[in-house]
């Protein structure tokens, strides 16, 4: 026999709301050299059920990167194209390049149920920002300046003078550390806690009673 004798439409409401999905669109950012593919790639083998967004470039593809993986390689022509029709959610030039983030896949996700995960630069953080006021922005960064000036040394993908240029850039970059949400240490050989730390995030801002679905 059922206790309950009447019900309550604004209980029977905010139950209904406690129980369907809240996805989250996830910003991942921060200067170059912090070890943001090494995370999304270690999210990624503990099989989590989140939508990873693939980034379209114009920059030529490096000898260990896969079309369609790592990032969606096109021409300058196919870029301007996608700009034309709308199809990016939000684009810039990056070092010389363009990269940008397809809409569709992203809004097709979110109506599945499914968490968002976007890598993107801390300018393309703050575009996002500014379209998507619900979106978690997480800033991942070295322990030190003397550690990230050493990865990017060490991953011989610039010559001399753009590497320069990166290392400037990084260290204007995390003085905008305030405009994200969360700050998130990836420590050298500490890539599993670092993932951690993430997840972790994640799932709080899921159990926020202020939670507010994503428009895009």
């Amino acid at each position: 026999m059922s206790l309950i004798t009447e019900t309550d439409d604004e209980v029977e409401t905010l139950y209904a709301s406690l129980n369907h999905p809240r996805p989250l669109l996830v910003v991942l950012s921060g200067p170059s050299g912090v070890g943001k593919d090494a995370t999304l790639q270690a999210m990624q083998r503990r099989n989590t059920d989140f939508y990873f967004v693939v980034t379209a470039t114009t920059r030529p593809i490096r000898p260990t990167e896969v079309d369609g993986v790592d990032y969606h390689f096109v021409s300058m022509g196919e870029f301007a194209e996608m700009i034309t029709q709308g199809e990016l959610l939000e684009h810039a030039m990056v070092y010389g390049d363009y990269k940008g983030i397809p809409k569709k896949h992203v809004r097709a996700a979110l109506a599945s149920g499914k968490d968002v995960i976007m890598r993107i630069d801390v300018q393309g953080a703050a575009t996002v920002r500014k379209l998507i006021p619900s979106a978690v922005t997480i800033f991942l960064t070295a322990e030190s300046e003397e550690e990230l000036v050493r990865r990017l040394h060490e991953r011989k993908t610039e010559d001399a003078g753009k590497l320069k240029m990166r290392i400037a850039t990084a260290r204007q970059e995390l003085r905008r550390i305030v405009e994200f949400d969360y700050v998130v240490v990836n420590r050298e050989s500490q890539l599993e806690e670092t993932v951690d730390r993430v997840l972790s995030i994640i799932q709080a801002e899921k159990c926020r009673v202020d939670w507010t679905p994503v428009e895009i």
